[in-house]
């Protein structure tokens, strides 16, 4: 199996800025007590293809609502390769947990933007049989897949990211 990226903790001032825009009535010591308690993803088995990400606080959403995470977590990874995001199986399964994005994608560029590569989850609990979905602190409730892939023999891009959701669509 190759080795091709490594996990790391955004800095706790990048933190803080970002759990401050989604969350704007926390104070400096929940913040600190949040980014202390952040972990790392892991796979659960040597079998498994998925990385887990745990959530950072307590997520409870009624059918219908949405959360914005911030994880704390930023990837550094071999070119030529991208972490793509899906919800843990079983939370899809039982409740519908569906990532915003569908799909989330994480380009190996993504690292060195001014956010630091911050890693972010928008979720919704879509529930169409009124199921609230809780995730304690601490709890998987989000995968991370590493995958490689191909350009076309004609692919001339020479742009540089700086940014994340939309930062590299070209303008015209």
């Amino acid at each position: 199996m190759r080795r091709i990226a490594k996990f790391h903790k955004v800095s706790p001032a990048q933190f803080a800025k970002d759990w401050k825009d989604t969350f704007p009535t926390a104070d400096e010591k929940e913040i600190l007590s949040v980014y202390e308690n952040i972990r790392l993803p892991l796979r659960a088995t040597a079998g498994s293809a998925g990385y887990d990400f745990f959530a950072p606080v307590d997520i409870t959403l009624a059918p219908g609502e949405t959360a914005k995470i911030p994880t704390g977590i930023r990837v550094e990874m071999e070119q030529d390769w991208v972490l793509k995001c899906y919800p843990r199986s079983g939370l899809g399964f039982k409740f519908r947990l569906q990532l915003n994005n569908t799909v989330g994608i994480i380009d190996s560029d993504y690292f060195y933007s001014d956010n630091e590569g911050h890693i972010f989850s928008k979720i919704t609990n879509d529930s169409n049989e009124d199921k609230t979905v809780s995730i304690a602190a601490g709890t998987g409730f989000m995968q991370g897949i590493f995958v490689e892939y191909g350009i076309t023999v004609d692919d001339e891009a020479t742009g540089v990211r700086n940014g994340g959701f939309g930062s590299t669509t070209e303008k015209k």
